[in-house]
């Protein structure tokens, strides 16, 4: 029995291995981009319920980017607190920034996929940026930075939307760490060729990739997926590339408790069901053997059985594993959460098992 328990962690150590080495070193060690800034008309789309705190702050700086020809489409989605006002000052204030004032819809209640194509069908240009309304971009060339990576071919471009780092809070270190995990497979399988998910903080594609499938229809009964689920089923090896350089970044501010993080992941895995097979099973293959490797190997070291070996592929994949990430983190400018970083997986790990089985049985909140 402990021998095929062996064999067996060897297998998931081979899996762990294949995935770090094969398909994350491809974002890894990939060269530092060149931002050539491009000719083209942007509409930046930023849609809001409820966040008036956030677009006082965050809206301002988005009319001040430096950049040739953009207008910023401000949506409101039937907020019930002073978005909307807000949004009617920069209107006036701002000769790029134009209103989309969206009513509740009986067939689309709270949908926020029903406000966002209001937007963009209100769009006057041929290229669409998004952002949330709770996040900023990290400079003033963010359109610029983003924009540089669209070419004939490429419509589609994945950025990366991170967090602000909170003083001595651990949790914060989590969500980070998760963060910088998601987009380094989604940024990795990218660069290989199978692009299966983007992020509503930090996206851009040419409009007509939107009316091309009809916008969000075939999975418009989802509350939420506008960004991920969207490019799951648009984007291919042809048409899709990503943006890294850390003028492009931008940030929001993190959850403070891990019972509001802890919502905020449910929702994000629930759309991961509706991901095409081939993508389902790359995702569940790697956090199956992440949770498998720890299991067999506490089983494996607590019978002391070949404990060298067992002790040796355990030290081999956390060196490579460290390796990796490290170089990503440098990338995307998250150095310090990998100084956690054992103990940060093992935590994501079991936390991402709960979300499962919580989701099992009850449905999360989405759209406020």
């Amino acid at each position: 029995m402990l021998l095929f328990t062996l064999y067996f962690f060897i297998v998931i150590v081979a899996i762990q291995l294949a995935y770090y080495l094969i398909v994350f070193a491809k974002f890894a060690f990939a060269k530092a981009q060149k931002a050539t800034p491009k000719k083209i008309s942007v509409s930046v789309i930023v849609c809001a319920k409820n966040e008036a705190d956030n677009v006082a702050r965050y809206i301002p700086l988005l009319a001040e980017q430096d950049y040739h020809d953009y207008e910023i489409i401000l949506i409101d989605d039937a907020s019930s607190d002073t978005t909307l006002e807000i949004f009617e000052e920069f209107e006036k204030q701002y000769s790029n920034i134009r209103l989309v004032k969206v009513r509740n819809n009986e067939a689309f209640w709270g949908n926020k996929k029903y406000a966002l194509t209001l937007g963009i069908k209100s769009a006057k240009k041929d290229y669409l940026l998004f952002i949330d309304a709770d996040c900023y971009p990290s400079s003033k060339d963010w359109i610029t930075t983003m924009c540089s990576q669209f070419t004939m071919q490429k419509t589609i471009v994945l950025g990366y939307g991170a967090y602000e780092k909170v003083a001595k809070s651990f949790l914060n270190k989590i969500i980070r760490f998760e963060t910088l995990l998601t987009a380094v497979q989604y940024f990795s399988w990218t660069k290989i060729g199978k692009p299966y998910m983007g992020i509503g903080r930090n996206l851009a594609y040419k409009k007509e990739e939107f009316y091309n499938v009809n916008g969000f229809i075939s999975h418009i009964q989802v509350r939420s997926g506008d960004d991920d689920l969207f490019i799951n089923q648009v984007a291919t090896s042809k048409n899709t590339t990503i943006c890294y350089t850390p003028e492009s970044f931008t940030y929001s501010q993190p959850k403070t408790t891990f019972k509001g993080w802890f919502n905020q992941k449910r929702r994000h895995v629930s759309t991961a069901t509706l991901y095409k097979p081939f993508d389902k099973i790359q995702l569940a293959l790697f956090y199956v053997s992440q949770l498998l490797f720890f299991i067999l190997a506490i089983l494996l070291l607590a019978f002391q059985y070949q404990w060298i070996i067992v002790l040796s592929l355990v030290g081999f994949r956390y060196l490579v594993t460290w390796i990796i990430l490290g170089f990503s983190a440098g990338k995307l400018k998250e150095k310090d959460v990998m100084y956690w970083f054992p103990i940060i997986e093992i935590v994501l790990i079991f936390t991402q098992l709960n979300i499962f089985i919580t989701n099992l049985f009850s449905k999360p909140v989405h759209w406020k």
